[in-house]
């Protein structure tokens, strides 16, 4: 801190200026002393206030002053105001200040007193209670830079030669304490720099011969180059792929003829790594001249992982997609199953009767045949009610043999009729595994029809090979043609829902998809294989088991005492069918089709067994079930749900506990199943404390 001067006079200011100027030198950094500086600079004038104007240019609005350090005396800091902030359009509209300015600029000092000034000078001077003034240029770097000031604020008075001299000397060493500091182009530079350097985007400058002169660490990273050992490298043989190579001489020709489009825009293009890797990037480049050279600045963005996540949306959206259009096939099937299944437990019922009845073995060979394709055809819309709707698969003995030989049985027609020849190879005797018959021969019959529908277009010969094998502990089939095979590149889509090589209107594109759950579910394995030297081979492989002990023939359970029944079923053909059968039995039936209350539907004597269709109009069979537990539980163990959708009863019949679950009767049904139901019915009241 350096003290105020006692002297009076010239002497005193010199010997001011003489400390002022050494502590600035001294000091680090400027801008930690000038407080000091004009707070002592202020007091040694006797006057009132001292300010540091700093004049910068701003784009399209030329010069600005602002204020770069300030001091007033306090004792009158209640009658005056900061000073104010004036930029280049305020002295464009008032000649005083037009001509001022240019006089500042040229260094000449401006002084005087307030009232001798004009227009809008004299109005801001008078409202920060100035009287006297008197202000000198700051220059550094050979450049004007601000202007240095002291103000009277309660006298008029006249400047002296020293008080002046003064003052220019405190200028020039502010000025040079300026020069002495890193100046703000350096900041800049410094800033900027530290920009490139720290960027997540990778940022590559090239100069005008294509060599690359600047490489930040992003840009390391992305690429794979050390930034030593890439620098003066040409851009086209480092950073351009090989298929944009071609005619271009070096990277300045590259950018000659292509960079004019590619300036000040973002566009999506490739590059390469130093290993060689072709990927994705985001280019943004702009042009710069330095010093007279022609700069390429181009700030890049790897959109490997976007282009990734890009996918996974995709996916992820089309895996959406096709459970939506699996749950509305469920839905449908669903519909489709319950209005199948009624008439074809007529057909059942009723082709059963006449094998019954019939005494022409003829009749009866036909009849049977009728019973034996309804049957097919319920086990149809099951299992593609299955297929859609996740179910635990019904495991038992089952022989591929007899797979294979049912699925050629549904598809022959479809090869006879294209001239296809079938080769069949089946393994001697019996292959056995565990499984659902009537799943696995709807993979077989797929692998079929995909086969036929390859060979299509195929030329004579066209053949399909058809193989059953046991090896190893493993047993399966295989279906083989040689038609044109599947292209290497979807190979890993084939079992995709919906995906399909097959022309529009040929297939809907789930059927291997629906192989491949089916397999699933039966913990097996199904994979393709390429033929040679053209082909498509479809390969299916599950654990393979011994014979196992036939089970007993059901058709032999005995029938119990029951000896009277009631049918409750909306579909009139359906009831009236179930009740020939049972009156086969001997058993006493009454079918009634609407239901108005329990008491109505038990008005007269109980039944030894109670039938009800699972989807009525109005009301269910679940719901009939249910007032029946509240109310008449002893009937609960004679109660017989009939549907031909059990899959989709299946939620509502297990939300019952285990001891309460009614018997099920499945459409259509047979003979048999109603043999069965009894027997079990019989159990029940049989077993029934």
């Amino acid at each position: 801190m350096i003290d105020l001067p006692s002297e009076s006079g010239s002497s005193g200011l010199a010997v001011f200026c003489a400390g002022m100027v050494r502590q600035l030198r001294q000091a680090a950094n400027w801008q930690t002393e000038i407080d000091t500086v004009l707070a002592t600079l202020g007091k040694a004038f006797n006057c009132h206030r001292a300010i540091l104007f700093r004049m910068r240019d701003l784009p399209d609005k030329g010069f600005a002053q602002s204020i770069a350090a300030y001091w007033s005396d306090e004792s009158i800091m209640e009658s005056t105001r900061p000073p104010t902030i004036i930029v280049q359009s305020m002295v464009e509209s008032d000649p005083l200040l037009e001509r001022l300015a240019e006089d500042v600029r040229q260094g000449r000092t401006f002084a005087g007193h307030t009232r001798e000034l004009s227009g809008f000078l004299r109005e801001d001077f008078e409202l920060q209670g100035i009287k006297s003034f008197i202000s000198v240029a700051v220059f550094a770097h050979g450049h004007f830079w601000g202007t240095l000031a002291v103000n009277d604020c309660l006298h008029e008075r006249d400047w002296t030669d020293s008080e002046m001299s003064a003052l220019e000397l405190m200028a020039m060493s502010i000025g040079d304490a300026v020069e002495r500091s890193e100046s703000e182009a350096h900041v800049s530079e410094v800033i900027r720099a530290a920009m490139v350097q720290s960027s997540l985007d990778a940022v590559v400058v090239i100069d005008e011969t294509g060599s690359i002169i600047e490489f930040n660490p992003a840009a390391e990273r992305m690429f794979g180059w050390l930034k030593e050992e890439i620098l003066g490298k040409d851009v086209l043989y480092t950073l351009i792929p090989p298929s944009f190579r071609h005619g271009h001489s070096n990277g300045a020709d590259y950018m000659s003829r292509r960079g004019a489009p590619m300036l000040d825009t973002r566009l999506e293009t490739t590059s390469t790594t130093a290993s060689g890797e072709i990927f994705p990037i985001e280019l943004t480049t702009a042009q710069v001249n330095v010093a007279g050279r022609r700069l390429i600045l181009g700030s890049i963005r790897d959109l490997r992982e976007k282009r990734q996540a890009e996918f996974e949306i995709h996916r992820q959206r089309e895996k959406l997609h096709q459970n939506e259009k699996m749950a509305a096939m469920g839905s449908l099937l669903a519909g489709v199953s319950h209005e199948l299944n009624n008439p074809l437990a007529v057909v059942v019922a009723q082709s059963t009767l006449l094998h019954e009845f019939a005494t022409d073995p003829s009749v009866k060979s036909r009849a049977e045949k009728v019973r034996a394709a309804a049957e097919r055809c319920g086990r149809i819309v099951k299992s593609f009610l299955g297929m859609v709707r996740i179910h635990p698969i019904a495991q038992a003995q089952t022989d591929l043999n007899t797979i294979m030989r049912a699925a050629l049985e549904v598809t022959a027609y479809g090869a006879r009729s294209s001239g296809i020849e079938i080769e069949a190879d089946l393994t001697p005797g019996t292959v056995l595994v565990m499984g659902d018959a009537d799943h696995l021969t709807q993979v077989a019959a797929n692998f079929l029809i995909n086969a036929q529908h390859a060979l299509a277009a195929a030329r004579p010969p066209r053949r399909i090979r058809i193989r059953t094998f046991q090896e190893n502990g493993k047993a399966g089939f295989s279906v083989e043609d040689n038609g044109q095979g599947i292209d290497e590149t979807i190979r890993h889509r084939i079992f995709e829902s919906y995906f399909t090589t097959k022309p529009a209107g040929v297939g809907t594109g789930i059927g291997l998809s629906i192989s491949k759950s089916i397999m699933d579910r039966h913990k097996g394995d199904i994979w393709f294989e390429p033929v040679q030297p053209q082909g498509a081979r479809f390969v299916v492989q599950l654990p393979a088991i011994d014979a196992l002990l036939t089970p007993p023939d059901t058709e032999s359970a005995p029938i119990t005492q029951i000896r009277s029944a009631l049918i409750l079923d909306d579909e009139i053909d359906v009831a009236a069918s179930l009740a020939d059968i049972l009156e086969l039995m001997g058993i006493i039936t009454t079918v009634k089709c609407t239901y108005a209350s329990l008491d109505d539907l038990l008005s007269e004597e109980e039944p030894g067994i109670l039938f009800s269709d699972l989807r009525m109009p109005g009301v269910s069979g679940m719901e009939i079930y249910r007032e029946i537990i509240a109310r008449r539980p002893h009937l609960a163990k004679r109660f017989v749900l009939v549907t031909g959708d059990m899959i989709g009863a299946k939620a509502e019949v297990e939300a019952l506990p285990a001891y309460l679950r009614p018997q099920i009767l499945e459409k259509p049904f047979s003979t048999l199943d109603v043999r069965s139901v009894l027997a079990a019915i019989g159990d029940q009241v049989t077993l029934a404390p």
